[in-house]
């Protein structure tokens, strides 16, 4: 595929990002609990950017970058399932490591064990897993949240 164009998220795409996610949730169980208020979910407030992957002027993928103290987390990473395999994940995570870059603040994010495609991208990557944390609000579909940094 050709690179879908990444650029930030406008008060406009927030409605077909719920969407997607909601198509996301029903097929692929992220997240995991539904939220309350998913709009408000995919807007925290250490958000340091907010982006969209655009292909053919659609919203297919979304992404967050969150302050976590000096550090940097990857939040909210989904694809719309009608576009998964086109590497979209792989460049909405890459303009996470490029943007973190450019803040000088090093890289991490969390996945539940179930997202064995989450963790194959982020592996095939070049992230490295640094541990393991038991949870108990995944229910049957996930025990562990695996955490990785950036390459």
């Amino acid at each position: 595929m050709w690179p879908v164009l990444i650029r930030e998220r406008h008060d406009e795409d927030l409605p077909v990002c719920v969407d997607i996610l909601r198509a996301v949730h029903e097929q692929a169980s992220y997240p995991i609990n539904w939220p309350t208020d998913p709009a408000r979910w995919l807007t925290p407030e250490a958000a340091l950017g907010i982006w969209v992957a655009v292909d053919a002027e659609q919203v297919v993928g979304h992404v967050i970058l969150t302050a976590a103290g000096p550090a940097a987390e990857v939040e909210r990473l989904f694809v719309d399932p009608k576009a998964t395999g086109q590497g979209i994940g792989r460049q909405l995570l890459q303009h996470c490591v490029t943007t973190a870059a450019a803040l000088d603040r090093d890289l991490s994010l969390e996945v539940v064990d179930n997202r064995g495609a989450a963790v194959h991208l982020y592996r095939r990557a070049g992230w490295l897993e640094t541990g393991r944390t038991p949870i108990d609000w995944g229910g049957e579909h996930a025990s562990e949240l695996i955490r990785f940094t950036a390459p």
